[in-house]
């Protein structure tokens, strides 16, 4: 068991390398497209659904989608040679950035309060784009860097906000640059139709997980010429049924953020390899599959990557208590 799990990391390592390059290169052109995040209105956060993190009634999950949907506000925004920043919401877990300067690249570093260094790509568009704010309360810095020629960079731009969540849920519920979902993406559309029967979220969390591990199957090939950069489609995995650990994640991400469920994509090392999995917060007690077990305080490392592929049994006693995961970044 041990050997196939290693086997399958050390494929995700060879894609996961080319994907976190700088912890976080983004795709170099704009995104495009009905389920990518050049379509968010600026106006005020709207929400589906009451505020997400709340327990439904006991007995009956509401599966009614509950997407959540950043916004620019421009009560608080910065301008400097072609980039805009809006921090009008920060208290929700995130701000919109967009770029329509000179440059042909821009790096976008945001520092959390415990010295956490994010990088994004940010693509040449007249469209926001949602970056999340994982650090918690505290000093961020945002430090905008425009590319010059070669590997040199010139900065543009740099500047602190103050930020206090509403609560620790908050940018784990919202979909941003690296798991970006809408109303109508088919995988919220499925996770609801998933959700039906279920009586509460450790209900919900399975359907999705059990659907997730039998319907997508690890991509050999995609994982040898994955390009820098890449960023999921939700839907794609979702229609193809085929993905790499940053698409396991990034699908089940929004699968159970649609939910109303706080899901954070995780990325780090599982052993020595680098990988994506997700870990989920529910109120509820229980096990699924035997394997991750819920205990309503605290949150639930999950890995779809290694489920879809390996026995309960097994997964279970590589996953344990997480000490074989050490987490770097969560988006």
């Amino acid at each position: 068991m041990r050997r196939h799990l290693n086997g399958l990391l050390l494929t995700c390592l060879l894609s996961v390398i080319l994907l976190f390059c700088s912890c976080g290169n983004q795709k170099d052109t704009p995104l495009t497209g009905q389920n990518r995040p050049g379509k968010t209105p600026v106006s005020s956060p709207a929400v589906t659904k009451p505020a997400a993190s709340e327990a439904p009634a006991a007995g009956k999950w509401d599966n009614t989608p509950k997407v959540l949907i950043p916004a620019a506000g421009g009560k608080a925004a910065f301008q400097e040679g072609g980039l805009e920043i809006d921090a009008s919401h920060t208290e929700n877990g995130y701000i919109m950035v967009r770029y329509s300067g000179p440059s042909d690249k821009v790096k976008f570093f945001v520092v959390t309060p415990d010295d956490v260094r994010y990088t994004y790509d940010l693509p040449v568009s007249e469209d926001y784009m949602a970056l999340p704010l994982t650090g918690g309360d505290g000093t961020y810095t945002l430090d905008v860097r425009e590319h010059v020629q070669d590997k040199l960079y010139s900065n543009l731009f740099k500047q602190t906000i103050d930020v206090k969540l509403k609560d620790e849920f908050q940018p784990f519920l919202y979909p941003n640059q690296y798991t970006w979902f809408t109303a109508s993406t088919k995988a919220v559309i499925k996770a609801s139709e998933l959700a039906g029967g279920a009586s509460d979220g450790l209900d919900v969390i399975t359907a999705v997980y059990n659907y997730v591990i039998t319907h997508v199957t690890y991509d050999e090939e995609k994982a040898r010429t994955v390009q820098s950069g890449y960023l999921p489609d939700v839907d794609e995995t979702l229609d193809t049924g085929k993905g790499i650990c940053f698409d396991y994640a990034a699908l089940m991400t929004a699968m159970l953020r649609s939910q109303g469920i706080p899901t954070k994509l995780e990325i780090g090392y599982s052993g020595d390899i680098y990988h994506a999995w997700i870990s989920t917060y529910i109120n509820e007690t229980g096990w699924i599959d035997n394997i991750i077990q819920f205990d309503g305080k605290s949150w639930s490392l999950m890995d779809p990557t290694l489920g879809a592929s390996n026995d309960a049994s097994d997964l279970r006693d590589y996953i344990g208590d997480g000490t074989n995961y050490t987490v770097k970044y969560s988006r």
